[in-house]
């Protein structure tokens, strides 16, 4: 009976594996050249270990210790450099493949339907899901292993085999602990956004929970999943007593999980949804309110969190003169103009993460589209008396409008925490100048999201790699020293750096014709195409 619970389990982690293939490379690709750049990098920039030192006092500062983690900072080689400003920063976008990875062959395999079909073959009840596991696990496994002898072949002298293979272990065991939170999430959740709410929360509280205790009470910090991975202390002691937790924690949340999945009923959860309304709001009656009421909960949620980073990056601001003294890497990030300040140079610098972070949203919510035509919803509308022009009109409106207010509410919060810790204070004006300058670009993506929507819906999460490029080539363009063209690619490229350049009107006004002609011909072309499930 138990063994007819685990049926053909290879076979569906073939299957898997064969759907995600290319999903998977891209993932691998991507974190494993972000992590092997940055060595080199570093040790173009810090020659001698005097060089190093320099920038110890830099390290110690609070704020940087809530951002990056604690590191050996008595020893701070090459390697012990790298693992204190990348493995944590890492581990959170591993966290974030997991969560991915796992959910879209979960719980959203289940709302729409491809469990129940899967279910009518020779297939056991636990075998979709510990497929799902052992192909995920299998990536974190490929990870940690790419990664560590990767790290140990750039033949840095500090960067010895042991430290290397600890660095890619403690990135491939965050990506075994949310594996298994969001395998257990699936099973407590009724719906995909559940599952992902859920599990980014999770995440979220364990970075604040490891930023908190580092510089309060480092002891606590073991209570989080992601202080486990500075604990680590790779390059330097070599924890491996840190990874041995994150697989054991793992192992239990596998179980729970087949647990879960065992007892309860298909396309049912644990933790029940909320009744609706007996009859619709007026509101609730147009397209336009029908898609914030889908994405009411992800707005509020990305509106919190970026008026936090927003903050979070203001309250270091009291500092940025020690924080940039000596420190050869972080003064080549700024945007250098004489007769300006370093909070001013410092700026647009911030305003470019800022403004990316905020790009996300609005992408969602346009790309939002796509998921509910893929789900079949949009044959219920359209059925009615609703013209496909307003419908995804309603999608383009509500992403701009979204746009608008993370950039404002980003800019509010950098604002509100720089103002209190800077003793002369800073204009507001100046910041939020400063922030709603990108606007023009967002307008831009937000426009080819809505021609992916409108014209090649199989092709919208193209959207997120030019996303990607855009962070890597303008955050740390700088850095690598990249010629300009490159950053001429992306739209945020021609966007003036306030307060340091004046705001031209010219550059400006081409980016928001070039996203409202997008966005024009996305709502004349998606009647004109088929409507696919």
């Amino acid at each position: 009976m138990n063994r007819n619970r685990f049926a053909n389990t290879g076979l569906l982690s073939r299957f898997i594996l064969r759907l995600d293939r290319i999903r998977i490379l891209l993932w691998l690709i991507g974190l494993v050249l972000f992590t092997l750049i940055t060595p080199p990098a570093l040790d173009g920039l810090y020659q001698t270990q005097q060089d190093r030192d320099a920038i110890t006092e830099t390290m110690t500062n609070p704020a940087m210790t809530a951002m990056l983690g604690t590191g050996d900072l008595d020893h701070y080689t090459i390697g012990a450099m790298t693992a204190h400003q990348m493995i944590v920063m890492t581990a959170v976008i591993v966290g974030i493949m997991a969560i991915l990875l796992v959910t879209r062959h979960t719980r959203a395999d289940e709302e729409d339907g491809r469990i129940e079909i899967l279910r009518s073959l020779p297939t056991g009840r636990l075998s979709y899901l510990n497929a799902t596991l052992i192909v995920t696990s299998g990536t974190f496994i490929a990870l940690a292993l790419l990664i560590g002898f990767g790290l140990y072949a750039l033949g840095i002298e500090s960067m010895d085999l042991e430290g290397s293979l600890l660095y890619g272990a403690a990135l491939g065991g965050t990506g075994f602990v949310f594996t298994g939170v969001t395998a257990v999430f699936a099973q407590l959740s009724e719906n995909s956004r559940g599952t992902i709410g859920w599990s980014i929360a999770v995440l979220i509280l364990s970075y604040l929970f490891r930023a908190v205790t580092d510089v309060s009470n480092e002891t606590l910090t073991w209570i989080s999943p992601l202080g486990w991975v500075s604990k680590a202390a790779v390059y330097s002691s070599n924890n491996w007593g840190a990874i041995l937790l994150m697989l054991a924690l793992a192992a239990i949340l596998y179980v729970l999980a087949n647990f879960l999945n065992s007892i309860r009923d298909l396309e049912q959860g644990f933790i029940a949804a909320k009744s609706g309304r007996r009859y619709a709001s007026r509101f609730l009656q147009s397209p336009l309110g029908l898609a914030f009421r889908l994405q009411r909960t992800g707005f509020i949620a990305w509106a919190i969190g970026l008026y936090i980073l927003g903050a979070s990056y203001g309250s270091i601001f009291g500092d940025l003169e020690s924080f940039f003294e000596g420190n050869d890497m972080y003064q080549q990030m700024l945007q250098h103009a004489e007769g300006t300040s370093i909070v001013e140079q410092f700026i647009p610098t911030l305003m470019i993460v800022l403004s990316l972070i905020a790009t996300i949203p609005p992408v969602m919510a346009m790309n939002k589209l796509r998921v509910e035509e893929k789900k079949g919803r949009l044959e219920h509308l359209l059925v009615r008396a609703i013209s496909r022009e307003k419908l995804i009109g309603s999608y383009v409106v509500l992403a701009l409008v979204n746009g608008l207010v993370m950039l404002s509410l980003s800019a509010v919060g950098l604002w509100s925490a720089a103002v209190s810790v800077i003793e002369e204070g800073i204009s507001f004006s100046m910041i939020y100048h400063a922030a709603i300058v990108y606007f023009p670009a967002m307008i831009v993506m937000i426009g080819f999201a809505a021609i992916l929507n409108g014209l090649l819906p199989r092709f919208t999460s193209w959207i997120w790699g030019y996303f990607l490029y855009s962070f890597f080539v303008l955050y740390l363009g700088n850095l690598f020293q990249f010629p300009n063209w490159v950053g001429k690619l992306s739209p945020f490229g021609h966007v003036p750096q306030v307060p340091i350049e004046d705001a031209t009107f010219l550059p400006l006004f081409i980016l928001i014709i070039i996203g409202a002609g997008l966005m024009v011909a996305s709502v004349k072309g998606f009647p004109k195409r088929d409507v696919q499930g």
